[in-house]
């Protein structure tokens, strides 16, 4: 069943090319950052001597410049009217970035890339996505949708097929640099699908500009009105950043699991949310993106609480399906929410996907560092959970206008 569900969802946007090519390329900016991600930490701190201060604040610094890059990137992109010209100047800074701390490596070359050089090529991200949501505006309610989750699923697939690989290639090596190097190559890859494969706006099309009297774009985004909303949703996508930090803990922890148990839950519940993602999607079809957004979190609730109890191995195994239903919902459509506050701008609402993001990791920052002090990584996944609860409660208490009509 969930096969045709993926299947169908997928009808749409491989009829387009635009998408076709926005959705390989969303791909391939995925394969760069699961390909360094999990390695980042251990190259900065391990092999290039950056002390463990120094790395988290340059990581602090490096999301913040993030957003305020995605945004004004995004603001850019409405304005001009052109996403493509724009993919092609940050995905080449993705090349160079990647490719400066493996043909360089150093601790000056790391911070560069890190602190200037790669928000730059992750506001790729929100180009892609506004590239998409300017033709799913055409379409109808259920093509959209579908396109959107389509979209997101790339990115987990990325993540689902890229850390093994990369894991297995580097396998019995000293250092784990060459991971940089497969990173700048899918960059690479980037810059040469939007240049070949995805077509030039039309004139007058999806992505025409936006007149220049208008407020600044930190002002449009982060209205009081839009801001409460973003913060609400970034409650409810902290839970997945918890369980992130939480699950390996308590598996390999009071669990009394081996650190291979942490590779087989983990690619399990990513390989689930790629299908999942389009269930979704039909779903949000159906009821609407905040009722959808509510069952999903309801059910990560009721895993992050369970989760923090986990006392055998088979406990977490059991709880990767709750785990990966609740995730696909918090991941795929607090996007199409998102871009819905700033309809009428595709790149400046897209941004808000990155926004999102950097806030929803600073609450679970807070969440883990308060919960592990009074009980541990069990009470960090349940303040997880509660703070899960409240951010529901805010959307829905927000929302409740456009739910009663």
């Amino acid at each position: 069943m969930l096969e045709s569900l993926s299947m169908s969802a997928l009808g749409a946007p491989l009829r387009d090319p635009v998408i076709r090519a926005s959705m390989l390329t969303i791909f391939f900016f995925g394969f760069s950052g699961a390909a360094t991600v999990p390695y980042q930490s251990v190259i900065g701190v391990r092999e290039l001597g950056l002390g463990d201060s120094y790395y988290a604040a340059l990581i602090l610094l490096a999301a913040t410049v993030n957003v305020c890059v995605s945004v004004a990137v995004g603001a850019l992109a409405d304005r001009i009217g052109r996403y493509r010209s724009l993919m092609l100047v940050v995905t080449l800074f993705g090349v160079t970035g990647y490719g400066a701390v493996f043909w360089l490596p150093s601790k000056a070359s790391f911070v560069l890339a890190v602190l200037l050089l790669l928000p730059v090529y992750n506001s790729v991200n929100a180009l892609l996505f506004a590239n998409v949501r300017s033709v799913a505006n055409r379409m109808e309610g259920s093509d959209a949708g579908a396109v959107n989750s389509a979209a997101r699923a790339m990115i987990s697939l990325s993540w689902v097929l890229v850390p093994g690989i990369v894991a297995f290639a580097l396998a019995g090596r000293d250092t784990m640099l060459p991971a940089y190097l497969f990173a700048s190559a899918a960059a690479f890859a980037c810059v040469l699908l939007v240049l070949f494969l995805l077509p030039p706006e039309r004139p007058g099309g999806p992505s025409a500009a936006i007149p220049l009297a208008d407020r600044l774009p930190f002002q449009v985004a982060m209205s009081p009105k839009r801001l409460v909303r973003i913060l609400a949703v970034a409650m409810l996508s902290s839970m997945v950043h918890a369980s992130d930090q939480t699950l390996p803990l308590i598996l390999t922890g009071q669990a009394g699991g081996a650190m291979t148990d942490i590779g087989m839950v983990v690619g399990g519940i990513a390989a689930l949310e790629v299908v999942l993602i389009f269930f979704w999607a039909r779903v949000q079809s159906r009821i609407g993106s905040v009722p959808a957004l509510a069952a999903g979190a309801v059910i990560y609730v009721a895993y992050l609480a369970t989760l923090g109890f986990a006392s055998q191995p088979w406990h977490v195994y059991l709880l990767a399906v709750p785990a990966a239903v609740g995730a696909a919902a918090l991941i795929s459509l607090p996007i199409t929410y998102l871009q819905d506050l700033i309809r009428e701008r595709p790149g400046l609402g897209s941004s808000l996907i990155s926004v999102n993001f950097f806030l929803s990791a600073g609450i679970c920052a807070c969440i883990f560092a308060l919960g592990t002090s009074i009980a541990g990584y069990a009470g960090a996944a349940r303040l997880g959970a509660a703070m899960g609860v409240s951010g529901l409660a805010l959307l829905l208490f927000l929302e409740r206008r456009s739910l009663s009509r």
